[in-house]
């Protein structure tokens, strides 16, 4: 079944434009939304949960155009922007109170398992919790109302190595009964090498790449080469940096030939983000 379809979104700023955002989830599957910052991220999120009006496009959940039934299809969006900045000095509990209200399917017995996983203390206030700590009670809130889809961003951000592995072993356990899906955001591109089933990238407003994550790493290839090698390879190239000994540049898998003698390797989705960014920057030249 799919969970998440987003047709066509536009949202137009003064200074910046989303360009017919598309792409899709099937339930059962993690997908990482990746993109350098002020790519457009945050703002498809927002757009696709109506806290910003859209200018164009549609966004269906569960089959159902979310835009119709808003009020209903949020009683299954599990939604978080990072950490808790609202009734900043509010005992978490107080907050919780408030919170579950709104969920007609909410789950205490769930939000005291993740509120026991996470080590949060409810009587604590926000403002006397580390930056990760307030994204782990956000993510408690997200996932205590049965949700079908969740929508996050950022969620690892600010956790230590071992706090961001153990969240990435949940997010799995959640999706294991095929009804759920995570969309999720992040900066941390390793995290979704050991996750994410697929990967969608935008780059200044539009989509570039949405596919499965092993299809995504397989349609690309690190390649390495001399000064000489350069000239006769670089309209095949992405993008390229340029050194005293030659070049590194990530080319398409399809355009790699034998007879060019190049080394190359299977790019890390850090790699495609880095180059992808260099081309529309129109940057090829090395940093010094």
């Amino acid at each position: 079944m799919q969970l998440l379809s987003v047709q066509n979104l536009c949202k137009n700023y003064d200074k910046f434009r989303l360009k017919d955002v598309s792409f899709s989830l099937d339930a059962g599957y993690i997908m990482g939304f990746i993109g350098p910052n002020g790519a457009g991220k945050t703002t498809t999120l927002k757009a696709m949960m109506g806290l910003v009006k859209k200018d164009g496009g549609r966004v269906f959940v569960m089959g159902r155009d979310f835009d119709e039934h808003e009020m209903d299809l949020k009683q299954h969006i599990g939604f978080s922007l990072g950490g808790v900045d609202y009734y900043a000095k509010i005992p978490l509990r107080r907050i919780t109170s408030v919170v579950r209200r709104f969920y007609a399917s909410w789950d205490d017995e769930a939000y005291r398992r993740y509120i026991r996983r996470f080590e949060l203390d409810e009587d604590k206030r926000p403002t006397e919790l580390s930056g990760g700590m307030r994204v782990k009670y956000a993510l408690a809130l997200a996932l205590s109302h049965n949700a079908r889809l969740l929508l996050l961003a950022e969620p690892t951000s600010g956790l230590d190595p071992v706090a961001r592995d153990d969240l990435l072993e949940l997010f799995q356990e959640l999706i294991e009964d095929g009804e759920r899906s995570i969309l999720f955001s992040t900066h941390i591109t390793s995290d979704l090498e050991k996750c994410a089933d697929y990967i969608t990238y935008i780059e200044n407003g539009r989509i570039v790449e949405s596919r499965a994550r092993d299809e995504l790493l397989a349609a690309y290839r690190v390649v390495k080469g001399t000064p000489e090698q350069y000239s006769a390879v670089s309209p095949r190239l992405i993008s390229a940096k340029k050194h005293a000994f030659g070049f590194t540049g990530l080319m398409r898998t399809e355009d790699v030939r034998p007879e060019d003698g190049l080394a190359a390797e299977a790019p890390a989705l850090e790699d495609i983000m880095i180059y992808h960014a260099r081309k529309e920057n129109g940057n090829e030249e090395p940093a010094v």
